[in-house]
């Protein structure tokens, strides 16, 4: 074995995008990972977040004398399978692609060009394939006709999950709605016509299939501030469900479908809402490097028109159409999480910064991880590690004492609800209940003015 310094320059095996060949080829890998093993080892800035870095660094001081060379293959492999992709050690490295610094680290896309790899090379479980695919479990629960969220509650059927997908008999699994956003879309008159609009609303799946309420909120809330926005029939999931298990085909195809959908309105000027962080992370930040090279192009114009709905209400903050017409309040501490995907995409907080619009809320900002991150928390290995790494969350939150929770993270809610008892609104779901008279129990004074406070 070679006992010469590992060089912290980009070995001839870096690449994260998976259109090249290199990407694919497994000494190109090892080199890359090795590379990157030493440069965290002699940093360890990221000791905190996921259970990834803590294992890599206990191998290499308690069995390997401090040399990376000896993690074996199944030790680098424990360590790849603790990531869940949370991002905060991309945002937190000093060394990355991002910054432009000459070491081009990407901890988490290292961690999907091994688990991209690995599926090739093993293929995947039926667990990974059940998960990967929400829309398609979205269509069997409605199927169902609301059996599914029976059984769901069923120990029986819980029992069955575990053992048969991975699903931890202990996670607490959102409700499927009986009607999609899309079905409410289409029958209040907003699907239809030619593309046009100032925004298009991307749902996503979650929205779609299990929350639609928050959807509708949002639609609302868009509306009252005198912003055009459309919504559509037929888009897919991102595809981060079945990425984070390296399975890269569905993810190409899902999004193919979108970009068909999107870029029209795209091309006319639109921006492209998308309601979870997650998606939006996705869209703007992976899908460029991930989709066909033929689609590259449609990618690229669709991730520079996408924004988070409080960051594109925020950037109207200053125009007279934004609405300061509440109606009704929180009144008082409002306990709010920066969801990690939203920190990734560095657009800072504006469901927050929106919040404080409402009279008498005073928001609180917790942003530690929740640890539910996808799918992670819902599986039999993640769902203890999910509880333990997002518990200073959970406090941070309860410590607030604040009657109103909110996340612009979905799961993320489910998450502080099943592990702290209290689940967050969203954003768009507490203003929207503060335009509205009998939203919240505090009324607030009809003479203040429906623009007062804009551009605080």
């Amino acid at each position: 074995m070679d006992k010469g310094n590992i060089s912290y320059r980009p070995s001839d095996g870096l690449s994260y995008d998976p259109s090249e060949a290199k990407y694919w080829d497994p000494e190109a890998l090892r080199q890359e990972i090795e590379r990157t093993f030493e440069i965290c080892h002699g940093c360890r800035l990221c000791f905190k977040y996921c259970d990834a870095f803590p294992a890599l660094f206990a191998l290499v001081d308690q069995q390997h004398a401090g040399d990376v060379r000896r993690i074996t293959p199944d030790e680098t492999g424990r360590v790849m399978d603790a990531c869940f992709q949370c991002k905060l050690c991309e945002v937190q490295c000093p060394y990355t692609v991002r910054d432009g610094h000459d070491f081009q680290l990407d901890f988490p896309r290292l961690v999907h060009r091994y688990k991209a790899q690995r599926a090739r090379r093993g293929g995947l479980r039926l667990s990974d394939r059940v998960l990967a695919r929400p829309d398609a479990a979205g269509r069997l629960a409605r199927a169902s006709l609301g059996m599914a969220n029976v059984a769901n509650r069923m120990a029986a059927h819980r029992w069955f999950l575990e053992k048969v997908l991975g699903i931890h008999r202990a996670k607490l699994l959102p409700d499927f709605a009986a009607r999609t956003f899309e079905a409410w879309a289409a029958r209040a008159g907003r699907i239809g016509g030619e593309p046009g609009g100032e925004a298009v609303l991307f749902q996503t799946c979650y929205v779609q299939n299990n929350e639609p309420q928050i959807g509708r909120d949002t639609v609302e809330v868009l509306e009252k501030n005198g912003v055009d926005v459309r919504c559509v029939a037929g888009l897919q999931c991102c595809g981060m469900p079945a990425w984070e298990r390296g399975d890269l085909g569905p993810l190409q195809a899902q999004v193919r479908r979108n970009l068909g959908i999107l870029l029209p309105f795209v091309e006319g000027g639109a921006r492209v809402l998308v309601i979870n962080p997650t998606c939006s992370m996705m869209m703007r930040r992976e899908h460029p490097l991930l989709v066909t090279p033929e689609d590259r192009p449609a990618a690229q114009k669709v991730a520079a028109a996408v924004m988070d709905p409080s960051e594109f209400l925020w950037s109207i903050r200053n125009e007279a159409r934004f609405c300061t017409d509440f109606r009704s309040s929180p009144a008082g501490p409002v306990a709010y999480h920066a969801p990690c995907h939203l920190r990734a995409q560095a657009i800072g907080f504006k469901g927050r910064d929106l919040l404080r619009k409402i009279p008498g809320v005073e928001p609180a900002t917790v942003m530690e991880c929740c640890g539910h991150d996808g799918t992670y928390a819902m599986t039999v290995e993640g769902f203890e590690p999910s509880a333990r790494i997002g518990k200073k969350a959970f406090d941070g939150m309860a410590q607030e004492q604040a009657p109103i929770w909110a996340t612009d993270c979905p799961l993320a809610a489910l998450q502080f609800q099943q592990h702290a008892g209290v689940r967050p609104m969203h954003p768009m779901t507490v203003l929207a209940r503060a335009y509205r008279e009998n939203g919240f129990p505090t009324p607030v004074p009809t003479d203040r003015g429906s623009h007062e406070g804009a551009g605080r």
